[in-house]
């Protein structure tokens, strides 16, 4: 790990309690994320829309069980291999660029993220994880 890892060590761990997989308004999904989610769980892609996933503003995304948590949560995430992208880059997110303090409120029940670094720290940090 290089010094600029280094510059975001202590910014977050995840813990894997699940919290980011209750509510938070959707997980939204691309059409390589609908394909490798079909062929991990041996499903055809159609029958993956139609059963799995919502509309919201227009855009596909995972539906939610009648507890709030993601229908692929079970104790721990049935689909991890192929989780969706939104997903992997969680909290690296770019809603944070946009305001810094989205980060704080992300940590108010995200117990892996550190609610009292720095602003600077967050945002670079932020920036170089959504990197291409």
């Amino acid at each position: 790990m290089g010094s600029d890892d280094d510059a975001c060590q202590g910014l977050f761990s995840c813990i894997l309690c699940g919290d980011c997989c209750r509510g938070y308004g959707g997980t939204y999904l691309s059409g390589t994320d609908v394909d490798a989610i079909s062929r991990h769980l041996g499903v055809a892609a159609d029958r993956l829309v139609a059963y799995y996933t919502q509309l919201s503003g227009g855009r596909r995304l995972i539906a939610q069980g009648d507890d709030g948590y993601c229908i692929f949560w079970d104790q721990v995430c049935t689909i991890h291999p192929v989780k969706p992208k939104m997903c992997r880059q969680w909290p690296f997110i770019h809603s944070i660029l946009v305001d810094v303090g989205n980060w704080r409120a992300m940590a108010a029940s995200c117990p892996g993220m550190n609610a009292d670094a720095p602003d600077r720290k967050i945002l670079e940090c932020v920036k170089k994880a959504l990197q291409p």
